[in-house]
This record gives structure tokens, sequence and C-alpha cells, in this order.
């Protein structure tokens, strides 16, 4: 198995390789999960050509380290997604991230990381705020969100993605916190595979 010294101990991360690769995505998940739950997400994107890279945050999965809930963790997250995005190399690399993910994803982007696209699934207000999605969005990026949502309502996400150069917020009805293991996973896994292919 695969890992990196990261910025709190040993990082863990899996690949799902694309026989027919056009795009290299690297993908952050959600607190509480790690990417042994994105089995079927990695094959789907793999089949449609996106060479797919998820590490498991702090905490989380096969990493050391303690969770925690403070900037100075959420900048050690964006530290590991900015060195997987380096392991990934060759400049043709897209940012996927859910929840926690989306809030590392905006923090690694926002900090000079540059992707040729990003997508953010169920982005939290309480840890981005409307300016971060600003200096973050410096690509073509797909806001992916639950109108049922209750962990994060879709109204803070609404209010911090108006006026957001570059961004564009989809909505799901019926559709809550965990998008890419709802009902619902297979448009969005659709929709962030258009995405992400259509800027490689």
């Amino acid at each position: 198995m695969p890992f990196f010294e990261g910025s709190r101990g040993r990082v863990h991360y899996r690949r799902w390789p694309s026989p027919d690769s056009r795009v290299s995505l690297v993908f952050l998940h959600g607190r509480g999960q790690h990417t042994g739950q994105y089995h079927r997400f990695g094959a789907a994107m793999a089949a449609r050509g996106v060479d797919t890279w998820a590490l498991d945050h702090i905490g989380h999965g096969l990493s050391e380290g303690e969770v925690a809930d403070d900037l100075a963790y959420l900048d050690a997250l964006a530290e590991n997604a900015r060195h997987l995005v380096d392991v990934v190399a060759g400049g043709n690399v897209a940012v996927m991230g859910h929840s926690m993910g989306s809030a590392t994803a905006v923090r690694m982007l926002g900090s000079g990381t540059t992707a040729l696209s990003t997508v953010l699934v169920a982005v939290p207000p309480r840890a981005v705020g409307h300016d971060d999605l600003v200096r973050a969005c410096n690509a073509p990026t797909l806001a992916l969100h639950g109108i049922d949502d209750r962990m994060v309502p879709v109204d803070g996400v609404r209010d911090i993605a108006r006026g957001v150069p570059n961004l564009t917020l989809r909505e799901y009805e019926h559709a809550g916190h965990d998008l890419l293991h709802e009902k619902i996973h297979k448009d969005v896994t659709d929709a962030a595979a258009d995405h992400v292919l259509e800027y490689a």
C-alpha cells in the first residue's frame, strides 16, 4: 500500500488507474470517511478516462495523526493534499473534494496550487467563506449540493457562492449531504466526470 510522509505522520493514498486516461483527479474525502469507501466512485471515474487518486486524511483510514477541528488541522490537510498533487504531477490534474475535503481543496487552491478544474461537493460555509472561494476558484469550478442536506444547509452555500467567478452551483432535489453514497450517486459522478473531462 502506498504512503508518503505528510504534515503529521504517514499518509495513505490509493489510485484507480484508467487505461484510457485523459486527466488525473485528486479526490479528498469528508470527515469521518476514508478512501476505502470510494471504490465505486474511483472505478466509475476510471471507466470514464479519469485517473483517480485519493488520500486518507490525517487520523482517517490508514493515515497517522489525530483528528482536530481548527484551522491548523485544515492547513495540515491542505499540505498533504498539495503533496498528493505533486505525486500525481504532470500538470494535468483536477481536484475534487467532499465536505471537509471541499474545504481542504479550497484551502489548498487558495494558497497557490493550481488545477485544471475543481469539483466541490457539499462545501461547508462554516469552514469556507465567499472570499475563500474567490481566491480558490482560479479554474472552472463546479459546486454540487443536495437541497435536503441537513449537515450543510444549501442556503449558506448559495450565499457564499453568489458572484464567485468561474463557479457554477448545481443543486439536487431529494438529496442530502453524502451525494456520492446516495441514490443519486451516478448522476453526481457523471457530473463530476463531465466537468473534469471538459477542461482536460
